[in-house]
C-alpha cells in the first residue's frame, strides 16, 4: 500500500512538467517537418520517427513506469551494498551529491548574488560564438560531401566531336585510375582500394543517377561526345583515405583535356547541385556569352574553385549557304536554293514501291563519291531558268558558303535567354558561401554594369540552401510561439516562459564548440540538430522553473528557494544530459552515417552546454525576473503595498 501511494504521489509530482516537457520537444521537432526542397524530403523522416516516439514515451513514463516502480523495496531498509551494481549506484549517487554540495552550491550562490554579471557573461559568450563565424574561425557547408564507395570522372566534348576523341579521353581517365591503384595500393598494405572500374563512351550513367538522386529527374547525359569512368572503391571502413581525396588525386593524374567543354570529378552519392551555380539571363546571346566567359575567368582566379563550366553547348558543325546578289539577278530564291542542295545530298523521293508489307522509297541524289567532301558542295550545279530553257551554274557563283556552328540548345527562363555558369569548390581551401559572398559583393555588380540587360540569379546548391533555410526559419518561429503557449500553461505566467526560452540560444554555443572540438564544419544538419536541441533545453529548464515555483512557499526568502531547488535538481538534470550524450556517442564513430554526425554533435555537445545553462543561467534569470516584477510593483503598486521597499517586494507572487 505504501509503495503504491508513494508511486502515485511521485507520478503526480512530475506529471505536469513531464507532459509539457514532451509537448515542447514535439513542437521543437515540428520545423523539421516543414523544410522545403530535396533536403527536406530526405530529412523529414527524422521528425516522423521522433514525434510518435516522444508521444508514446509519455504513456510509458506516466502509466507503465509507475506500475513497475510500485514493487520497489523500501529505501529506508538496509541492503547489502558491498558488492555489484548496488555498490556502483551508491558510489555514483554519493559522488553526484557531494559535487552538488561542495562545488555546485557555492558556485550557484555566487552566480545568484552576481546574477546580472552572470547573464551578461552568458550573452557575451553567445555573441563571441556568432562573431567566430563572421570572422571565419569555423565554416558552414550546406550539405557535406557524403562519404560514398563510388568515385566518378566524366568528360564532355562539343557536340559532333568524333567518338574517337571521347574514347581517347576515357582511356586517359582509365589509365590515370590504374596509376591511382598502384599509388594507393602501396600505401595500404597491398589491399585493393579500387575494386572495379566501368568506362562508358556515349553516356554518363553515374552522373545521371547522382543528379536524379538530388531531385533533377530530367537529368540525362548521353551522346557520342560524352564519356565517363566510374570506380567502385573499397568500403570506407577499410581504407584510410577518403573518396574525395581519391577524386582529387585522380584529377591531378588525369591532367587537362584540351577542347573539352566540361570535365568533372565526383565522390558524392547525392548532389543538391553544384556549390557555385550562377544563372545569367538577357535578351542578347552574344552579350551573355561574353559575360559568361568573363565570369569564368574571375572564378578561375579564386583559389579552391575548380571544374568551371557553362551551359553553352555548341551544336554540330554546319554550312551557312547565303544567296548572293548575282544569284538573285538570275531569279533564284533562297528557298529554291535550299531545296536543290537538299535534293542533291539528302535526296528527293521519286516514287514508292510496295514490297510485301513495306513501302520502299526511291530517292534520287548525287552518287556517293560526289557528296562526300566540301569541294563537292562548292562544285554542285544549281539549275537556273533562262527564258524557256534551264541551265546549270556552280553553287559558288550564286551563293556564299560559310562554315559555322549553331547552338545545340537555347535555354530560356521567363522568356529570356539563359546560361548557367557552374563550378565545384574544394571545401578544404574555401567555403562555397564565402565564394558566393565575394562574387555578389564585387564581380557580379561589375558584370551587370559592363553588360546592360544581363541579370543574374543563384541556382543549384545556393537555391536549395536559401529554400531550406527560409522554410526552416518560418517554421521555427511558429514553433517558438507554440512552445511559449505550452510553457505559459504550467507556469500560469506570461513572463516566466521567457526565462526558459532565454536558454534556447545558449544551446548553439555548445553545438559550435562541439564542432570545433571534433574538427568538423557546421552543416545544414548541424542546424537541424540545434532545432531539435531546442526541445531538450526547454525540457530541462521547464523542470527547474517548475520546481522553484513549487518550493517557494517552504523557504523564507526567494534566494534560498532558488538555491535549494538548484541543488535538489542537480543530479536529475546531470543524469538526463549524460544519458543523452552517451546515447548519441555511437553515431559519432560511424563512417557511413557521416552526414548525420553534425546533427549528433549539435545535440550531444549542445545538451552538455545546456546543462550548465539550466543549472546556472536559468536560476539567475528567475531572480532577475523577480527583481523586475518587484521594482514594477514598488513603482506602480496600489494601496498599502504601493510604497514597499524593493528587498521586501521580492516576495511578490507570480505576475
Amino acid at each position: 500500500g505504501a509503495g503504491i501511494a508513494s508511486t502515485v504521489n511521485g507520478a503526480k509530482e512530475v506529471a505536469r512538467p513531464v507532459v509539457f516537457g514532451v509537448l515542447t520537444t514535439v513542437a521543437a521537432f515540428y520545423p523539421l517537418l516543414q523544410v522545403e526542397g530535396n533536403t527536406g524530403k530526405i530529412l523529414r523522416f527524422i521528425p516522423l520517427i521522433v514525434i510518435p516516439t516522444l508521444l508514446f514515451s509519455l504513456i510509458e513514463c506516466l502509466v507503465i513506469l509507475p506500475a513497475h516502480l510500485r514493487g520497489l523495496p523500501n529505501a529506508k531498509k538496509k541492503h547489502d551494498r558491498r558488492w555489484g551494481w548496488s555498490r556502483f549506484q551508491k558510489g555514483f549517487a554519493d559522488a553526484a551529491e557531494s559535487f552538488a554540495q561542495r562545488i555546485y552550491k557555492p558556485t550557484l550562490e555566487f552566480c545568484l548574488n552576481w546574477r546580472y554579471l552572470t547573464v551578461c557573461s552568458g550573452v557575451a559568450i553567445l555573441l563571441l560564438t556568432l562573431a567566430g563565424y563572421a570572422g571565419g574561425h569555423f565554416r558552414f557547408t550546406f550539405f557535406p560531401p557524403v562519404e560514398g564507395d563510388n568515385v566518378a570522372a566524366w568528360v564532355t566534348y562539343p557536340r559532333g566531336a568524333p567518338v574517337e576523341t571521347t574514347e581517347a579521353a576515357v582511356a586517359r581517365l582509365a589509365r590515370a585510375s590504374e596509376q591511382l591503384q598502384s599509388e594507393f595500393g602501396s600505401n595500404n598494405d597491398d589491399r585493393r582500394v579500387i575494386l572495379h572500374a566501368l568506362a562508358s563512351v556515349g553516356q554518363q550513367p553515374f552522373r545521371t543517377e547522382a543528379e536524379r538522386a538530388g531531385g533533377n529527374y530530367a537529368a540525362n547525359h548521353a551522346g557520342s561526345h560524352k564519356g565517363e569512368v566510374h570506380l567502385e572503391v573499397s568500403p570506407s571502413e577499410e581504407r584510410t583515405i577518403s573518396s574525395q581525396q581519391i577524386a582529387d588525386r585522380w584529377r591531378e593524374l588525369a591532367g587537362d583535356f584540351p577542347g573539352a567543354e566540361e570535365v568533372g570529378f565526383s565522390a558524392n552519392i547525392f548532389s543538391a547541385g553544384k556549390p557555385v551555380n550562377i544563372r545569367l539571363t538577357g535578351p542578347d546571346m552574344n552579350a551573355l556569352q561574353a559575360a559568361a566567359s568573363q565570369l569564368k575567368k574571375q572564378l578561375a582566379d579564386i583559389d579552391g574553385v575548380r571544374d568551371i563550366s557553362d551551359s553553352f553547348r555548341l551544336g554540330k558543325r554546319e554550312f551557312l549557304i547565303r544567296l548572293t546578289s548575282e544569284g538573285e539577278t538570275l531569279g533564284i530564291r533562297q528557298a529554291a536554293l535550299a531545296a536543290q542542295v537538299r535534293q542533291a545530298f539528302y535526296g528527293e523521293e521519286a516514287q514508292r514501291l510496295q514490297r510485301n508489307r513495306d513501302d520502299v522509297k526511291v530517292m534520287v541524289r548525287y552518287p556517293l563519291d560526289q557528296r562526300q567532301s566540301v569541294r563537292d558542295l562548292q562544285e554542285m550545279r544549281i539549275r537556273v531558268r533562262d527564258g524557256d530553257t534551264l541551265r546549270e551554274v556552280p553553287l559558288s557563283t550564286v551563293a556564299t558558303i560559310k562554315e559555322g556552328r549553331g547552338y545545340s540548345e537555347i535555354r530560356r527562363v521567363d522568356g529570356r535567354r539563359a546560361v548557367n555558369i557552374t563550378a565545384d569548390v574544394d571545401i578544404a581551401k574555401v567555403e562555397s558561401n564565402k565564394v558566393i559572398g565575394r562574387l555578389e559583393a564585387k564581380e557580379l555588380p561589375e558584370l551587370l554594369a559592363a553588360f546592360p540587360g544581363v541579370q543574374y540569379s543563384l541556382e543549384g546548391d545556393q537555391a536549395e540552401q536559401s529554400q531550406t533555410m527560409e522554410s526552416m526559419l518560418r517554421a521555427y518561429l511558429v514553433a517558438m510561439v507554440i512552445i511559449y503557449g505550452l510553457l505559459a500553461i504550467p507556469f500560469r505566467s506570461y513572463l516566466q516562459p521567457f526565462i526558459v526560452m532565454g536558454a534556447i540560444p545558449f544551446g548553439l554555443i555548445g553545438a559550435v564548440l562541439g564542432h570545433l572540438m571534433m574538427g568538423m564544419d557546421l552543416t545544414i544538419l548541424s542546424l537541424f540538430g540545434v532545432v531539435a536541441l531546442t526541445g531538450v533545453v526547454v525540457n530541462d529548464s521547464l523542470v527547474m522553473v517548475d520546481f522553484v515555483n513549487r518550493n517557494r512557499p517552504q523557504y523564507p526568502s526567494l534566494l534560498e528557494a532558488v538555491r535549494a531547488s538548484g541543488v535538489q535538481r542537480f543530479r536529475a538534470i546531470m543524469l538526463t544530459s549524460l544519458t543523452t550524450f552517451a546515447g548519441l556517442a555511437p553515431l559519432e564513430k560511424s563512417v557511413q552515417a557521416q552526414f548525420l554526425v553534425p546533427m549528433a554533435i549539435s545535440l550531444s555537445f549542445g545538451v552538455m552546454f545546456a546543462t550548465v545553462v539550466t543549472l546556472v543561467l536559468v536560476p539567475a534569470g528567475y531572480m532577475i525576473l523577480e527583481d523586475i516584477k518587484a521594482t514594477w510593483d514598488w513603482l506602480y503598486g496600489s494601496g498599502p503595498e504601493g510604497n514597499r521597499k524593493p528587498d521586501q517586494a521580492i516576495q511578490v507572487n507570480h505576475l
